[in-house]
């Protein structure tokens, strides 16, 4: 059943029109991802959907009833609000339920008869209706929202306004998930998640209840996630049936086919053109009307046939292309016991973290857990507090920061760029429009720019640099699918260092040949990308799981074996069996300790495993022997 529909949608802002016929459904449990470059109007579309805009022409159809659930701009809360009472806002319609039944039940006590069974019958219905809609469930379900996005109950209970701009962004996301709203509106949903946050809401949406319409530059996500992708280009919205993947592959399809059939109707048209050309010509030298008439049919059959545009392959796109410059030594970076703490939070203890020449590695772990501080102690601009930091021979670093700030954010984009690079304003315009920079708009002032304008202004400064260690906070925050796919290009493509933090799987997927964790204090590394990384998580949980369930069994045998008198019969074999065991089960004891301790070292991880394999053989082998001669033990008693 159709949830939401728009139908030939309109919208311009001044003289520039943003969408022009925008037509596409959502069924009940679809979940549509709304893809387009930056500017396109998707986030005004779901303004509009919510009734905030309003469309210039077109209609968009809501169906009767249906619930729209919406994070729009930051509301205003009075000081006192804790992040706690924002998300129980979400309940204030089952707050009104419970409310008037306990005044139900309060009236019930005092009256009888036919007023009784009247009341009755309205607390019946009442409770039918809070029940239905989940009132029973509410410390559930906010439970497990605050669990999967990860609030901790010193963060519920701090005021609300007293968060930073991503934080409250988050709760107010976490408040329309506890909404259940059948038609969910969401605008960038993985901006400000760490990864754990991103999987639980991937799992979340994939099991949602309703319909999901959302704005995502997220690939990775998408493909976890969409059902549909909607995607909007030049005013129009197309629809492929299946997640980004699939979307890619069949775009490239169409495309192609598409500039088949243009090329195919450009050569029929030259074709008619020219027997037109031709059959005149003959008409004319032998004065032949029939010939001119068959000349004027043809004219009259080109005219009226739908000319095809020609279909744009590729549109504008960032022209990224690092400079060459002289290699650093093979040692990049180097850090050595390093330690690092807050007043509030311990981050790193004794880290050991190496850096080879060449090597491109994502820094990735949970919000908070120290990777922009592992980067500003990298690039001196915070000290740490135990250890040392040594960096190699003739670096040549660049940064780009998560949030880009210029130090005069008053001068233009043209000034800003020409601040360090020497050329004239010519060549500076024509290297900021290879940045998506045109005409008028390199006389903006920087502080007017968006999130993503200032990121793409900072590479292009940085990419007229001498470069070979490259460091990246976030790169592709606040960048469209095209800037982060013409990023990924151009550094693969880069001969130097890279060092990146990143929550965009995709993005790691596509350019990291190693994945460093920062967890418990420490750095683990993963030698690939992404994907390997989760492989071998997954693996190692299993055999962590898979070991404590082995020691508890270790444990239980071994209880047996130091509780038993047997029966006053003793020998020198038994006694024996059970040194060894106990022996055997310190050893593997300890093996598994090293190894949760091993963290940071994978190859040290795997061979501690090996050995205690062996380890764990002797020890069933001796158990089975210690069990046998308890068994004749008993059935000789």
């Amino acid at each position: 059943m159709i949830q939401l529909a728009v139908k030939d949608v309109e919208k311009s802002f001044s003289v520039y029109q943003i969408l022009n016929g925008v037509s596409f459904e959502v069924q009940d449990d679809e979940r549509i991802g709304l893809i387009g470059k930056n500017g396109t109007g998707k986030t005004t579309l779901l303004k509009m959907i919510m009734g905030i805009e309003h469309q210039d022409k077109g209609d968009i159809f809501i169906k009767k009833g249906a619930k729209l659930g919406y994070v729009e701009q930051i509301p205003y809360f009075e000081n006192q609000i804790s992040v706690k009472d924002v998300l129980k806002m979400a309940f204030l319609n089952l707050q009104n339920l419970s409310d008037k039944m306990r005044q139900l039940e309060e009236e019930m006590v005092h009256i009888n008869g036919e007023e009784l069974e009247r009341k009755l019958k309205k607390y019946g219905e009442i409770s039918e209706q809070f029940e239905s809609q989940g009132g029973y469930e509410i410390e559930e379900n906010l439970n497990k929202v605050c669990s999967g996005l990860r609030f901790s109950q010193d963060f519920l209970s701090k005021p609300f306004m007293s968060l930073s701009g991503g934080e409250k962004t988050t709760v107010l996301l976490g408040k329309v998930l506890l909404e259940q709203p059948d038609i969910l509106l969401l605008d960038e949903p993985t901006n400000h998640l760490d990864m754990h946050a991103m999987e639980w809401l991937e799992s979340y949406l994939n099991s949602y209840k309703g319909a999901v319409l959302m704005i995502s530059h997220d690939r990775y996500f998408l493909d976890q996630v969409a059902t549909k992708i909607v995607e909007l280009e030049r005013g129009k919205a197309t629809t492929f049936y299946g997640n980004y993947s699939y979307y890619t592959e069949e775009k490239e399809r169409l495309l192609l086919a598409e500039f088949e059939a243009y090329e195919d109707q450009q050569k029929k048209i030259k074709a008619m053109e020219k027997a037109i050309k031709r059959l005149r010509i003959w008409a004319a030298q032998g004065d032949n009307e029939d010939l001119f008439k068959k000349a004027a049919c043809m004219q009259k059959r080109l005219d009226r046939m739908e000319k095809l545009e020609k279909p744009v392959l590729e549109g504008a796109q960032m022209a990224l292309k690092f400079n060459e410059t002289e290699r650093s030594g093979k040692d990049v970076l180097r850090l050595c016991k390093v330690e690092k703490a807050f007043p509030d939070k311990m981050l790193f203890k004794e880290l050991d973290f190496k850096v080879n020449y060449r090597e491109r590695i994502a820094i990735i772990g949970d919000n908070g857990c120290g990777k922009s501080t592992l980067i500003k102690m990298i690039l001196g601009e915070e000290k740490e507090d135990a250890g040392e930091i040594h960096l190699g021979t003739r670096l040549k670093i660049a940064y780009l920061p998560q949030q880009v700030h210029f130090p005069n954010e008053e001068l233009t984009v043209l000034e800003t760029f020409k601040e360090s690079v020497v050329m004239t304003e010519t060549k500076a315009r024509q290297t900021l429009a290879k940045f998506l920079f045109y005409g008028e708009e390199v006389f903006k002032k920087v502080k007017g720019l968006s999130g993503g304008e200032k990121s793409r202004l900072m590479l292009c400064k940085l990419i007229q640099e001498d470069i070979n260690l490259l460091i990246l906070d976030e790169p592709t925050n606040h960048l469209d699918i095209d800037s982060r796919e013409n990023l990924e290009e151009a550094l693969q493509n880069f001969k130097g260092t890279l060092l990146f933090i990143s929550h965009d799987r995709y993005f790691i997927n596509k350019v990291a040949e190693r994945v460093s964790e920062v967890s418990d204090y420490q750095i683990t590394n993963y030698t690939g990308n992404y994907d390997y990384y989760k492989e071998k998580v997954v693996e190692k949980n299993a055999r962590l799981k898979q070991e404590q369930s082995k020691l508890e069994i270790i444990e239980t045998v071994s209880k047996k074996v130091r509780n038993s008198t047997l029966g006053g019969v003793s020998t020198s074999k038994l006694k024996q069996l059970e040194e060894s065991i106990q022996k055997a089960e310190e050893k593997f004891q300890k093996l598994s300790e090293e190894m949760i301790q091993s963290g940071n070292d994978y190859e040290r991880y795997i061979k501690l495993e090996v050995e205690k394999g062996v380890v764990e053989k002797q020890l069933d082998d001796l158990m089975e022997k210690w069990l046998a001669i308890q068994e004749t033990i008993e059935s000789g008693r």
